[in-house]
């Protein structure tokens, strides 16, 4: 039994994977832990704000049990505790999946895995030198819709394939969304911009190259607001994505080949108890294919407790966080003369 305590009682660890967790058989649920004064990001905080912490952890324990542990290094120096989920904003990820791994503890990171390939590769370093798991949460690659999808491409029924397109945005959130903060570690890029690239790069394989791309700036927040980027494997196969935190809502992908289309409306967020409809339009026309619900974030937990009992599996997941964290690096320091 892995015992695995949560770091931030955030509003996606209790809504999405506590209820995840709760179907896993392989883990015991431990408690979440909120920041101390000293922790929380930017320095001390004001007592009122460390208070408001503490009665949303004291959520998580009336709704799901558990300890609460005020501090999270009060957490992390537990010995008997396995492994940790970090639903952290992104730049706290490397501070505190460094603080876990270097106590032992397994890391469950929500995406992306930190905000530069250097600090991600130093994490891998450290996990494979400890002989620990380190997993980033795309959780959409583990539901059966993007397995029916490959099978579909794979059966030929689209022909060959000429050009694959991807789109993940939504409208504005508000200014004090973390999304919207350069300090911690927002933007578009980082936030929604890894869903199309990490689907780029399952459809195009090893070889995926960042060939092109544009991020647009707020003058208001000094944050990237939308972008776009073109992506291409050796065997000259093209995706092309777009993305954004202040646009009308697309989770869409689309495959176009030679003899059919394939169109795909939430392919990036299908709740757990959707059955997401995926379409291929031909010459002979309109055709549906309909997926069983699936719950993508258990499916994700799953491969996370794949990796904390076998080495083999955490190497594999070691070299995906490090190409994702590569693409998304080169894009966001991008320049078009290179």
């Amino acid at each position: 039994m892995i015992r695995i305590g949560i770091i931030c009682p955030s509003n996606i660890a209790y809504r999405r994977f506590m209820p995840a967790l709760k179907k896993c058989d392989g883990f015991e649920y431990v408690g979440v832990a909120y920041a101390n004064s000293e922790e929380w990001f930017g320095g001390r905080a004001a007592p009122e704000v460390i208070e408001a912490e503490r009665k949303k952890a004291e959520s998580f324990r009336d709704a799901y049990g558990g300890e609460v542990f005020e501090g999270y290094r009060t957490l992390l120096d537990k010995t008997d505790v396995d492994a940790v989920y970090l639903p952290l904003p992104p730049a706290l990820h490397h501070e505190w999946a460094k603080k876990a791994l270097s106590k032992g503890k397994h890391v469950f990171l929500e995406k992306p895995s930190t905000t530069s390939a250097k600090d991600t590769a130093e994490l891998i370093e450290i996990a494979r030198n400890a002989g620990l798991a380190l997993h980033e949460n795309y959780m959409f690659i583990y539901h059966r819709q993007i397995t029916e999808i490959q099978r579909i491409i794979s059966s030929g029924e689209l022909g060959d394939i000429r050009l694959i397109r991807a789109s993940f945005g939504f409208p504005f959130r508000g200014a004090n969304d973390f999304r919207y903060n350069k300090d911690m570690g927002g933007g578009a890029l980082l936030d929604c911009g890894g869903y199309p690239i990490r689907l780029a790069r399952l459809l195009l394989g090893d070889t995926t190259k960042l060939v092109d791309g544009q991020l647009t700036q707020s003058a208001d927040f000094g944050v990237d607001l939308y972008g776009n980027a073109t992506l291409r494997n050796d065997a000259g196969l093209t995706a092309q994505i777009a993305f954004g935190m202040d646009n009308a809502y697309q989770c869409k992908l689309e495959v176009w080949g030679s003899r059919a289309l394939l169109t795909a409306d939430r392919v990036f967020t299908p709740p757990a108890d959707m059955a997401p409809k995926l379409t291929i339009q031909s010459n002979d026309g309109v055709k549906t294919v309909e997926v069983e619900a699936d719950d993508q974030f258990r499916n994700s937990i799953g491969v996370f407790e794949g990796c904390v009992k076998d080495k083999t599996a955490c190497e594999n997941r070691y070299s995906d966080i490090h190409n994702q964290s590569v693409i998304v690096d080169k894009l966001m320091n991008w320049r078009h003369d290179e």
